[in-house]
């Protein structure tokens, strides 16, 4: 065995070595992304359970607001069914921006209930309601930064597969395409900054 065999059969050994470190790296990052959309999935459950018992909570008091009532149920079982169907990690962009969509109309019947209960004292002191708001809350700021962790681990794995010498091989290793953020409506809006004037 010559010189040059054993430099070609390192090489080649060198090679195969990282290629399937590629193949790792890919993997690895895109169980990291979905390992944290399974983060925004317990969240959004959770709030999902809350909703009905704060629905519950209102409807003792807010006979008069049935509308609203129904508008929140609706829109918290359009969304709980969105983000069953995100199962299985197939997260696309088409089911992706389903569930924007309807965590978008969710937010704003979960707003147009809060505006309306400004209404009704009684029930914004109820003890029930108060707690059951406050996990609401807490839930809502977990979802912000469970979202965000998801679109991190997205742009980890987007850039890597982008990247020379991965992006020649990505697709063959069953990685064909970009993985896609999940951006909800508020976080799309760009807040102007109000008008201050003497």
């Amino acid at each position: 065995m010559g010189i040059m065999t054993i430099v070609f059969w390192l090489v080649l050994l060198g090679l195969v070595i990282y290629i399937i470190t590629i193949y790792n790296t890919l993997v690895t990052l895109k169980n990291r992304y979905l390992n944290a959309f399974s983060q925004i999935e317990v969240q959004l459950k959770r709030r999902y359970d809350l909703i009905p018992n704060l629905v519950e909570t209102a409807k003792a008091y807010m006979a008069h607001e049935r509308d609203t009532l129904e508008a929140v149920t609706s829109a918290r079982n359009d969304a709980a069914a969105a983000l069953k169907s995100l199962g299985a990690g197939k997260l696309d962009a088409t089911e992706l921006g389903k569930l924007a969509s309807a965590e978008g109309a969710l937010r704003g019947a979960l707003g147009k209930l809060s505006v309306t209960m400004e209404a009704y004292p009684d029930l914004k002191a109820n003890e029930n309601m108060l707690q059951l708001s406050e996990e609401l809350t807490t839930t809502e700021n977990r979802v912000a930064f469970a979202r965000q962790g998801f679109n991190d681990a997205v742009m980890s794995y987007n850039t890597y597969r982008q990247s020379f010498p991965p992006a020649l091989l990505a697709a063959r290793f069953g990685h064909p395409d970009d993985a896609s953020l999940l951006q909800f409506e508020d976080s799309a809006r760009i807040q102007a900054a109000p008008k201050v004037s003497f």
